[in-house]
């Protein structure tokens, strides 16, 4: 990483620092919260969670090779500096955020109710035909992932992707003001989170903090085919591009054909360039998220080869849109997370696939009041494009199942047993429910494991 020393740290965290004085001036190699992955200098964030307390490995870190460590509470024989503060959560987060104005490159920060994970990887995909570029690993887009995020950056960080997850107002603020984007990237304003965020205009106020702490001269890349992106006419004196499917974006596409497993071919249209390209995936959604890393990637002063060379290298990660084939069946793994958004999208791209189609679909959580009324809306919507068999699990779907006119279990394990009468040899399977659903186990049966 790039040259961060003791003394800055505790200075941008207002930590007391305690130790040898003339270890102040050490560079960090690395800053840890795992006690499993002390490198030599690393500094260990001693983070109190639900199951370990960190202060318990702080002396473990230090025989490691940790050269320091931050926490609430001094280690009762301390070999090494340590820096005290009131909150080692609250001194990351300032931490992270000294750490990012270290670099002057572009910082895309992408925030949205679907697709922020598969637009990031877009991005990823992009900007590396040009820069060395760093992007947020995992599920690493909270208050504690994003500074993780920034302070793992490279010395020789040219470019940066940072996802930026939120479930309720205020956050987004805190996030956006750590990562001062260059460039904004806004998905979708879809029904997520709405126990705490009201309703959709709420949604489009809690991502839209963004705004307020971009660094200065961003641009505002967003999703124009979006009722309530489509509104936002001026962004801190600036027009904002946006993408979408519709011919009215500056950045949109035609001839779209989604050839299931086969990948989706598109036109990314711009200005009077067309780029021609094959989109590794399996989701028509996917040439939105293509639309957005373009325009990105124009606004970077990427080539248009390096842009068609971008796309058709995405790579899908986890359990977001990724196919398995068995021996029985064609898996979606798509059960990372999920609301009504996103599993239409995800039928949408269901139904593209020859052959018998099944829903396997559970419980989509923090809706608020309407959460059955939603439920039993994405259950027609399924029925209306003609899945052949929809499978609802958990107290919510009772209502997915109604709509679709599907099966409904109350948890995975009562289905289990009766899983194998219901699928057959051939059947293409999507799999998606919130995560707290567990139904990773549900493909992991399916795989046979």
């Amino acid at each position: 990483m790039k040259k961060f020393t003791l003394a800055e740290i505790a200075a941008a965290c207002g930590g007391k620092y305690v130790g040898d004085e003339n270890l102040k001036q050490t560079a960090i190699s690395s800053v840890e919260r795992d006690s499993r992955c002390i490198k030599e200098n690393s500094l260990f964030l001693a983070i109190k969670g639900e199951r370990a307390d960190g202060h318990d490995f702080i002396e473990k870190c230090y025989a490691d090779g940790a050269v320091c460590a931050i926490c609430e509470n001094a280690p009762k024989n301390p070999t090494k500096p340590y820096i005290l503060v009131d909150s080692t959560l609250e001194a990351v987060k300032k931490i992270g955020m000294a750490y990012r104005k270290k670099f002057d490159i572009p910082i895309v920060g992408v925030s949205g109710s679907v697709g922020k994970t598969s637009t990031k990887e877009m991005l990823y995909a992009v900007l590396s035909q040009k820069f060395k570029t760093h992007k947020t690993q995992g599920n690493l887009n909270n208050e504690l992932g994003v500074p993780l995020t920034l302070l793992a950056m490279p010395e020789d960080t040219e470019a940066a992707v940072i996802e930026m997850g939120i479930s309720d107002f205020g956050e987004m603020s805190r996030l956006a003001q750590m990562v001062q984007p260059t460039i904004c990237v806004i998905t979708i304003i879809g029904c997520c989170h709405l126990e705490n965020l009201g309703d959709r205009n709420g949604v489009l106020k809690a991502k839209t903090e963004m705004f307020k702490f971009a660094s200065e001269g961003a641009e505002f890349v967003l999703n124009g085919d979006d009722d309530k992106l489509s509104t936002v006419t001026e962004v801190n004196g600036k027009k904002p591009i946006f993408f979408g499917l519709d011919s009215k974006n500056e950045y949109y596409a035609e001839n779209i054909q989604n050839n299931a497993d086969g990948g989706v071919l598109a036109d990314l249209c711009f200005g009077n360039t067309k780029l021609s390209v094959k989109i590794p995936a399996i989701g028509s959604y996917m040439v939105s998220n293509a639309l957005a890393a373009v325009a990105v990637g124009k606004l970077c002063g990427l080539s248009n080869d390096e842009l068609i060379k971008g796309v058709e290298s995405y790579k899908t990660v986890g359990s977001r849109a990724n196919v398995i084939n068995t021996k029985d069946y064609k898996i979606i793994d798509d059960c990372y997370n999920a609301n009504p958004t996103s599993v239409m999208a995800s039928i949408d791209t269901l139904v593209n696939f020859k052959g018998r189609t099944v829903a396997i679909l559970g419980d989509m959580k923090e809706l608020g009041t309407n959460e059955l009324e939603m439920h039993r809306t994405t259950g027609e919507y399924a029925k209306e494009k003609g899945v052949d068999l929809v499978i609802a699990v958990g107290p919510l779907a009772k209502s997915l199942a109604e709509g679709s006119g599907g099966k409904w279990y109350a948890d995975i394990d009562s289905l289990f047993p009766e899983i194998k009468d219901l699928l057959k040899k051939g059947d293409t399977i999507l799999v998606k429910a919130s995560h707290s659903m567990q139904f990773e186990r549900i493909v992991a049966f399916l795989r046979g494991e």
